[in-house]
């Protein structure tokens, strides 16, 4: 009866590790998943298509973007997206790659607004030159440290409406970015949550976007990752390339200082 107790005892035990063991089962094997794909990251083809579009002429000007100035000089991308965003004297504000994209786009090439922000997200059949850009402006700050200023008054306050932003509570269920990203440990069924207000977890989470989307079939941007949250949030949909995601956007990027930039990386 003694054994049979030891038993019942170790049964009980092992039933109720079961659900770490199978999250923790579950998380390493989703990580060696990634890892086998990473030599073949399909995001290569985004960044040399992107690498394309910079340099091809277009828009009624017939001009390409390699004056396109994201902050490091005319044509400088390398480096230029782990200092973004930044202010731009120019603009007279605060602006993210997708934002100053767009600029570009329609100062140097002469697209209406309309066409610049024209399918900021690709989807079925239906390719988005502007992921393509994004790709490759990315991939060229690989292996630089985040480095996002907030020394220019402008700059500051995007920061901080970027944390306001990141705890505003609302929707039909009063979530915030908070809800999912400002507590360790949690996750969503398989998928764990990043702690944004930890350094570590904010770096490893900036650092790897964009990133493409094994499950969609997509290189998506920082914009689009925002557009998610927001959606899942069960916020109205926020507008494309605007000043409230570029703050956000701000708010992860200078939490995410030091980091070591490495994207467009893969995701499930």
């Amino acid at each position: 009866m003694k054994n049979q107790g030891y038993g019942i005892v170790a049964a009980l035990m092992l039933c109720a590790a079961a659900p770490a063991i199978a999250q923790t089962s579950s998380t390493d094997e989703i990580a060696r998943y990634r890892q086998m794909l990473a030599d073949g990251n399909p995001a290569e083809l985004w960044e040399m298509r992107g690498e394309e579009l910079w340099k091809k002429k277009g828009g009624p000007k017939a001009v390409s973007l390699e004056q396109c100035d994201l902050g490091k000089g005319a044509g400088q991308v390398k480096g230029a997206y782990v200092e973004l965003p930044r202010y731009f004297k120019d603009t007279g504000k605060v602006m993210d790659l997708e934002q100053r994209l767009a600029h570009c786009r329609m100062t140097l090439q002469g697209l209406s607004r309309e066409d610049a922000l024209k399918t900021p997200f690709g989807s079925t059949g239906k390719q988005s030159d502007i992921e393509a850009l994004v790709a490759f402006i990315t991939s060229e700050s690989r292996g630089m440290k985040m480095a996002v200023s907030t020394a220019h008054p402008a700059e500051a306050r995007a920061y901080e409406a970027g944390k306001k932003l990141f705890f505003y509570r609302g929707g039909a269920y009063d979530f915030a970015c908070a809800t999912c990203h400002a507590i360790d440990g949690q996750r969503i069924r398989l998928q764990e949550l990043p702690n944004i207000l930890n350094k570590a977890n904010a770096q490893a989470a900036y650092t790897t976007w964009p990133a493409y989307r094994v499950s969609q079939g997509e290189v998506r941007t920082m914009q689009h990752r925002l557009y998610d949250c927001f959606r899942q949030q069960r916020f109205p949909e926020p507008v494309y390339a605007s000043d409230a995601i570029t703050a956000v956007t701000m708010f992860l990027a200078k939490n995410a200082e030091g980091g070591v930039y490495n994207a467009p990386a893969l995701k499930r």
